[in-house]
């Protein structure tokens, strides 16, 4: 693959990167104003040194693409920018998927990471890592940078083998959100009384039963009794 095409194939994959992370990300993340997300593109042009012409041409995009006088048009009715434009200006920039988002807050303290912490899927069904809403405790965490949002007890997960593939695979990271609400068809983690820790598609939640949906078709489907689940949470994040 050459350079040119390899440079479009990332920009390819932040594109739909970007509609999943803000499909996923809904509860933590600013309400994304007009106003908002051009200021994003504002801020991450100045971090990276650039004028907001000069971000454009970086990402190999018309100079006037950013220009405010193509934010609105003549009638004035808001113009946004594409994700395909974002996703180019996050290849050329090498900025993360991460850092864009934390600019879509207007306050200029916006962009400040926080540490999440970090540990290994299969040692999370292990004893001393979570308290009994499934929140993470204990010292035997890593940690990673995450942009911060509205949830101090997320934690990361990551994804060891194939067994999650083809949406989840080796090495990929996925962030939790404890207190985000759940919905049918969700990505979620779940642990079980036995401490088995799995995730999957909650297919649909009862009082009494929950129904999931595995990741990778190799393997079955399961249906816990309430009874039987410590804790569900639901992947608010994935790094792929």
């Amino acid at each position: 693959m050459n350079a040119q095409a390899e440079t479009a194939c990332q920009a390819h994959k932040k594109k739909i990167f970007l509609l999943d992370f803000f499909a996923g990300m809904y509860d933590n993340v600013p309400m994304l104003r007009h106003s908002s997300v051009w200021h994003a593109v504002d801020r991450l042009a100045r971090e990276h040194g650039l004028s907001t012409s000069g971000l454009a041409r970086k990402a190999g995009l018309d100079p006037t693409t950013f220009n405010k006088s193509k934010r609105t048009t003549r009638d004035g009715k808001l113009r946004w920018p594409s994700t395909e434009s974002i996703a180019k200006c996050l290849s050329a920039t090498g900025a993360s998927l991460g850092e864009w988002v934390s600019y879509v807050d207007e306050d200029e303290s916006g962009g400040v990471y926080r540490n999440i912490p970090l540990i290994g899927f299969a040692q999370a069904g292990d004893q001393g890592y979570f308290d009994d809403g499934g929140y993470p405790v204990g010292g035997g965490w890593d940690e990673i940078p995450f942009p911060g949002f509205n949830d101090p007890n997320a934690f990361a997960l990551e994804i060891a083998g194939d067994s999650m593939e083809p949406v989840f695979r080796d090495g990929d990271t996925v962030i939790v959100s404890p207190h985000a609400s759940v919905r049918r068809g969700d990505r979620v983690v779940v642990k079980t009384t036995d401490g088995e820790i799995m995730a999957k598609v909650l297919v649909r939640k009862t009082a009494n039963r929950i129904d999931l949906q595995s990741l990778n078709p190799v393997h079955d489907d399961r249906t816990l009794e309430v009874t039987e689940v410590d804790w569900l949470s639901r992947i608010v994040w994935a790094s792929q």
